[in-house]
C-alpha cells in the first residue's frame, strides 16, 4: 500500500467551478487518508470545519498606503513557504494559473532543494479570458511551463491551451468529477417542488455566477418563449453583475408570477433534482460542471454547443445541445424535452446514467491520485521548464 501524500490545495472560494472541483477534491482525498492543506483567501464553502485530515489556511492581505491592490499572490506565497517549511508538503495543486500557479513557483523559489512539485490545473478563464490578455499573457505561460504537471478539465480547454501558449508539453486531460450518491434522484421531493410549482407544471432552473459568459438573460427568453407552449415555472439560483438586467428583463416579459430568483444556495444537491430541465446556454464553459450536477440528479440539460459542454452533455441521451444565441432553436429543444412524458423520462434516465458512468467521483479521483505520484517520481526535464 502507498503511503500517504501531504498536499497544498490552492484555489478560490467561489460557490462553483474551480472552487467547488478544489474543495470536493481535497475533502475526497483526505477521506482516503492524505493530509491536506487548502490555501485560499476565505474558507470555501465546501470545506468542512472539522475533518481531522483537512487544515484550512487563510490567506491574510496586509493593506498598506503604497498598494492601490493588496498583492495577494505574494501573501500566498509566503503562507506557502511557512507551511511547507513546517509540515513538508509533498506537492502543492494550483487550481488556475494566475495567481495559484505563480505563487506556488515562488514558494519552490524561496524554499530551495526541499521543495514540493507543482501540479496546475487549467479550469477555463485562467486561459481563455486572463491568460491571453497582453497584461497576463507571459506570466501565464511561464507558470505552466514551471509546473511539474499541468491537467484541463476537458479536451477542448486542453487544445485551446497547448494551441494558445505554443506549448511543447502536453497538457493531460482530467475531466471533473460528481459525488453521485450526495447528487441523486433520490432527493426529488414532492413537498419541495410543490413550493414552486402547481400540479402539471414544469419546473426549468439555471445556476451560476450571473456573468456574462452564463448569458443569463437568454434563460429568461428560452423560457418566455417555452411558457407558452408548455406550463412551467423558472428558477433562477445564483448573483452577479447580471441579477439587476435579469430581474428588469423578466419585468419587461411580463413573467413576475413565472421566475424566481433565489440568490445563492448551498443546498444544491437537494434544489436540483426537483427541476425537469437545467438550461445552461453560455458563451462557453471549459467544463460545465453545473450540467454535471444537474444530469446525476436526474435531471437533462439544455445547453450550448460550447467549450466542453459537448463532452459533458450528450444529444439527444442526456439533453440538448444549440448555438450560442439561437434562441429560437433552444426554445424548440426544451419543448421537444417536455412536451413528451416519454421522451422526458427517456432523457432523466439518460442524464443520470451517463453522470455515474463517465464522471464518477471515485474514478477520477484515482486518475488525481496516479497524476500526483508521476509527477512525484519523475525526474525534472529541463527543457520542460524552460518558458
Amino acid at each position: 500500500m502507498e503511503s500517504p501524500l501531504k498536499l497544498g490545495i490552492l484555489c478560490h472560494p467561489t460557490f462553483g467551478g474551480s472552487g467547488v472541483v478544489a474543495s470536493e477534491l481535497g475533502v475526497a482525498l483526505a477521506q482516503r487518508g492524505h493530509s491536506v492543506h487548502i490555501f485560499s483567501h476565505r474558507r470555501p464553502i465546501r470545506i468542512p470545519l472539522d475533518h481531522p485530515k483537512v487544515t484550512f489556511h487563510e490567506v491574510e492581505v496586509t493593506t498598506y498606503p503604497l498598494f492601490k491592490y493588496p498583492p495577494y499572490a505574494l501573501s500566498l506565497a509566503t503562507k506557502l513557504a511557512v507551511t511547507c517549511k513546517e509540515v513538508g508538503l509533498d506537492l502543492l495543486h494550483s487550481h488556475y494559473a494566475i495567481p495559484h500557479a505563480m505563487s506556488a513557483y515562488l514558494c519552490r523559489q524561496m524554499i530551495g532543494e526541499y521543495a514540493p512539485k507543482i501540479v496546475t490545473t487549467l479550469h477555463g478563464t485562467d486561459i481563455t479570458l486572463l491568460g491571453l490578455d497582453d497584461s497576463f499573457f507571459e506570466i501565464t505561460r511561464f507558470s505552466i511551463l514551471q509546473s511539474d504537471g499541468v491537467t484541463a478539465v476537458s479536451q477542448d480547454l486542453a487544445r485551446q491551451t497547448e494551441e494558445d501558449f505554443q506549448l511543447d508539453r502536453k497538457v493531460e486531460v482530467i475531466p471533473n468529477f460528481i459525488d453521485t450518491e450526495r447528487f441523486h434522484p433520490k432527493n426529488r421531493n414532492p413537498e419541495c417542488r410543490a413550493r414552486f410549482v402547481g400540479e402539471g407544471e414544469y419546473l426549468v432552473g439555471h445556476v451560476s455566477n450571473f456573468r456574462e459568459v452564463k448569458r443569463v438573460l437568454d434563460v429568461i427568453r428560452i423560457f418566455h418563449g417555452l411558457h407558452y407552449h408548455v406550463p412551467c415555472r423558472l428558477l433562477m439560483v445564483g448573483d452577479g453583475p447580471l441579477l439587476e438586467p435579469a430581474k428588469a428583463l423578466v419585468g419587461e416579459l411580463g413573467l413576475q408570477e413565472k421566475v424566481e430568483f433565489l440568490g445563492l444556495k448551498e443546498n444544491i444537491p437537494q434544489l436540483l433534482p426537483q427541476l425537469d430541465l437545467f438550461v445552461l446556454p453560455s458563451a462557453y464553459e471549459s467544463f460545465g460542471l453545473a450540467a454535471l450536477e444537474a444530469m446525476a440528479c436526474g435531471v437533462p440539460v439544455l445547453a450550448s454547443r460550447a467549450g466542453g459542454l459537448p463532452e459533458v452533455v450528450e444529444e439527444g441521451q442526456s439533453g440538448f445541445l444549440g448555438e450560442v444565441g439561437d434562441i429560437e432553436g433552444m426554445t424548440f429543444k426544451a419543448r421537444e424535452a417536455l412536451e413528451d412524458p416519454r421522451r422526458l423520462q427517456l432523457l432523466r434516465t439518460g442524464a443520470r446514467h451517463r453522470a455515474e458512468q463517465i464522471f464518477p467521483q471515485d474514478r477520477i479521483i484515482d486518475t488525481y491520485e496516479s497524476f500526483y505520484r508521476q509527477v512525484l517520481e519523475k525526474s525534472q526535464i529541463p527543457n520542460e521548464r524552460t518558458p
